[in-house]
């Protein structure tokens, strides 16, 4: 069940600021507050999606799209086009701290090897 009062709902609704690097009517991409490389973007629709599964069986087509050219955006406006990579945990054994499905964006010469 999606909990309306995680920190990503808050940020979409504004009520914790951010460090935007890409937004749409469908997604918000920002800076993570503990980066785990040099650049680390977290990006998140603005559905109410707990995980990937969640997304993937429950969104529309639509917003899938529009989700995935989000992350095509972002990176593209990062200048990572051939250096980065993406991982979304799944369930909190996995190390999903917010239960609101999001992708993060990282790119590095070093990688934190304890990720």
């Amino acid at each position: 069940m999606y909990n309306k009062d995680n920190v990503f709902a808050k940020i979409l609704r504004g009520e914790i600021p951010n460090k935007t690097v890409y937004s749409d009517d469908n997604v918000l991409a920002f800076y993570d507050v503990a980066p785990r490389a040099k650049v680390h973007v977290l990006v998140i629709p603005r559905g109410e999606y707990t995980d990937i599964f969640d997304f993937t069986q429950n969104a529309p087509a639509a917003e899938q799209t529009a989700f995935w050219n989000g992350v095509r955006n972002t990176v593209e406006k990062l200048g990572l086009r051939d250096n980065f990579r993406t991982v979304a945990n799944t369930g909190r054994g996995a190390g999903q701290s917010v239960m609101h499905f999001h992708l993060h964006i990282m790119s590095d010469e070093r990688f934190v090897e304890d990720f």
